[in-house]
C-alpha cells in the first residue's frame, strides 16, 4: 500500500488546482482521474459548448444583419470545422491543465477509477490495467455529476444522445427531439436550430425554467418561438422506439396523444452524483436522500479528513462554485486563515442561450415566498438605447430591491451580454451599493451598462 498526505479524486475545476496547491504546500499528493483532466467544464461542458454556441451565434448574426442593411448572401455551415474548432479548444485546455499537474513536484497523476475500501483507503483500477491500493491522511472528492436517463418504455433500445455524446456528432441532426427544458436542453436546442435542425423540446411541467420568474420564462419562450423551436409543456414521453434510421416517441399532453418521429434524441432531464464506482459507504461517508455527499459549511463530510467539492456535494452545479470550493479549502486547510464557509455566498450564473440570461441573487417569486418587502424594477430591451442601435431588442432586465434599505437582492438580465450586466449588479450587491446610486451613476453612453440608470428609474415613478 502506498501512502500519501492527500489524495484528490477527480480532476475537475476544484480538484485540478487543489492537487497542485496541496503538493506545493509540501504535502505528498496524488490525483486520481478516470477519464480526462479538466472535468466536465473543459471536456464536455462550458468550453466546448460555448465554442459551438459562438458558431451558432455567427449563423444568426449573418442572417439578422440584413435588418442592419448588410447582406451576407447564402450561408453555409461546415460542421466539421465547427467541431474541430471546439475540439482544438478542448485539447489545448486539457493539455495545459495536465502539463501543469505533471510539472508539479510532490504530485502524482494516476489515471484510473477509485473506490473506497475503508475510511482512509482506496483501491484504484488503473486505466492501463491492474490495481493499486492507496491510503492518505486527507481525501478530497471532486467527481461531479452524470446524466440521468429517465424510465421510458423502450429507452434501452434507442441510440439517445446525452450532453456528452452530442458533442461527438459528425453531422447536423435533421430533427432533434430533446427530453427536458433545462439550461442544457435550451442551449443545445437553440444552437442546433441555428445549424439547421428541426427542434422539438418536451417538458413535463406546466412551464419551462421553474426556478426563474414567470415573466423571464415567458420572454425566453417568445425568443425561442421566434426561431421556430417547438416546446411542448405539460408533456411526457411514454414510449420510444428505434426503427433503424428514425426514432419514434409517443407523447402524452394531458388527454392529447401524438407521435413524433425524429432522427436524433437528446436526453437532458437532469444529472445525478457520479458515485457509483466510488463506494462512499465503504468509508462511512453519508449521502443525502438524493444521493449527494453531505458536507458541513466547511465542505467536510461525515468522516473527518474527507472533503467533497463541486457538484457531487449538491447545491449549485456551476464551475465557478466548484472553484470557490477549492478556494475555501485552501483558505481553511492550507493557508489557515480565518475560517470561511459556503453558507450565504452569492451564486451567479449565466445561461448561454442568445440573448444570454445572467442571474444573481433571489428572484421575485423567491422574495414573495420568503415574505420579503421588495420593489421590482423591470425594463424591456426595446427601451434600451444600445439594444435599439444594434437592432437586437429581444429580452428584458429585472431587479429585486429591498423596499426599506434600497439594497439589491437579485437580478435577471436577459440580453446581449446579459451575464456581464448581471456581474455589475453582483458587484453592487457585494459592496452593499443601493439601487439609487446605480440609478444616478454616470455610465458611458451608449452602453448596455448605462441601461441600469433606466432600469432603476422605473422604481421612482
Amino acid at each position: 500500500m502506498k501512502h500519501y498526505d492527500a489524495i484528490v479524486i477527480g480532476a475537475g475545476q476544484a480538484g485540478t488546482p487543489l492537487c497542485r496547491k496541496l503538493a506545493s504546500s509540501g504535502l505528498k499528493t496524488a490525483i486520481i482521474e478516470k477519464r480526462w483532466v479538466g472535468g466536465t467544464c473543459v471536456n464536455d461542458g462550458c468550453s466546448p459548448t460555448k465554442a459551438m454556441v459562438a458558431s451558432a451565434k455567427a449563423v444568426w448574426s449573418a442572417k439578422h444583419n440584413e435588418t442592419l442593411g448588410v447582406s451576407a448572401g447564402a450561408i453555409s455551415i461546415d460542421f466539421k470545422k465547427v467541431m474541430k474548432h471546439k475540439d482544438d479548444i478542448v485539447h489545448t485546455m486539457r493539455g495545459n491543465s495536465e502539463k501543469r499537474i505533471l510539472d508539479t513536484k510532490n504530485l502524482d497523476l494516476i489515471y484510473g477509477t477509485a473506490r473506497f475500501s475503508g475510511p482512509k483507503e482506496i483501491i484504484v483500477t488503473l486505466s492501463d490495467g491492474g490495481e493499486e491500493t492507496l491510503s492518505a491522511n486527507q481525501f478530497f472528492i471532486n467527481t461531479g455529476l452524470q446524466p440521468v436517463i429517465p424510465k421510458i418504455e423502450g429507452i434501452e433500445s434507442v441510440p439517445y444522445l446525452t450532453s456528452t455524446t452530442i458533442l461527438e456528432l459528425d453531422k447536423i441532426p435533421e430533427h432533434l427531439l430533446i427530453m427536458g427544458s433545462g439550461y442544457i436542453a435550451l442551449e443545445f436546442g437553440q444552437m442546433f436550430r441555428r445549424f439547421g435542425s428541426k427542434i422539438t423540446i418536451i417538458e413535463p411541467s406546466a412551464r419551462i425554467m421553474k426556478r426563474e420568474d414567470e415573466d423571464i420564462a415567458a420572454e425566453v419562450m417568445k425568443i425561442l418561438a421566434e426561431e421556430d423551436i417547438e416546446i411542448l409543456t405539460d408533456s411526457k414521453a411514454k414510449k420510444v422506439e428505434f426503427t433503424g434510421s428514425q426514432i419514434t416517441a409517443w407523447i402524452e399532453s394531458g388527454k392529447d396523444k401524438r407521435q413524433i418521429t425524429c432522427t436524433h434524441m437528446l436526453i437532458a432531464t437532469g444529472r445525478r452524483p457520479q458515485l457509483a464506482h466510488l463506494s462512499p459507504e465503504s468509508a462511512g461517508i453519508a449521502l443525502d436522500e438524493k444521493g449527494y455527499i453531505q458536507v458541513d459549511d466547511y465542505l467536510e463530510t461525515s468522516v473527518k479528513g474527507i472533503y467533497a467539492l463541486g457538484d457531487v456535494k449538491g447545491g449549485p452545479a456551476f464551475t465557478h462554485i466548484s472553484y470557490d470550493d477549492y478556494r475555501i479549502i485552501v483558505n481553511n486547510l492550507i493557508e489557515k486563515k480565518k475560517a470561511e464557509s459556503i453558507r450565504d455566498r452569492l451564486v451567479p450564473y449565466c445561461m448561454f442561450i442568445d440573448p444570454q440570461l445572467g442571474r444573481i441573487g433571489i428572484t421575485e417569486q423567491e422574495a414573495k415566498k420568503q415574505g420579503l418587502d421588495v420593489k421590482v424594477a423591470v425594463l424591456k430591451n426595446d427601451s434600451v438605447a444600445r439594444s435599439i442601435e444594434t437592432g437586437d431588442e429581444r429580452g428584458m432586465m429585472k431587479a429585486v430591491v429591498d423596499a426599506k434599505t434600497g439594497k439589491i437582492l437579485g437580478a435577471a438580465v436577459l440580453a446581449e451580454q446579459g451575464g456581464e450586466i448581471a456581474t455589475i449588479l453582483q458587484m453592487a450587491m457585494m459592496g452593499g451599493i443601493t439601487y439609487d446610486r446605480l440609478m444616478n451613476g454616470v455610465f458611458a453612453h451608449p452602453t448596455y451598462a448605462e441601461s441600469l440608470n433606466n432600469l432603476f428609474m422605473t422604481l421612482e415613478g
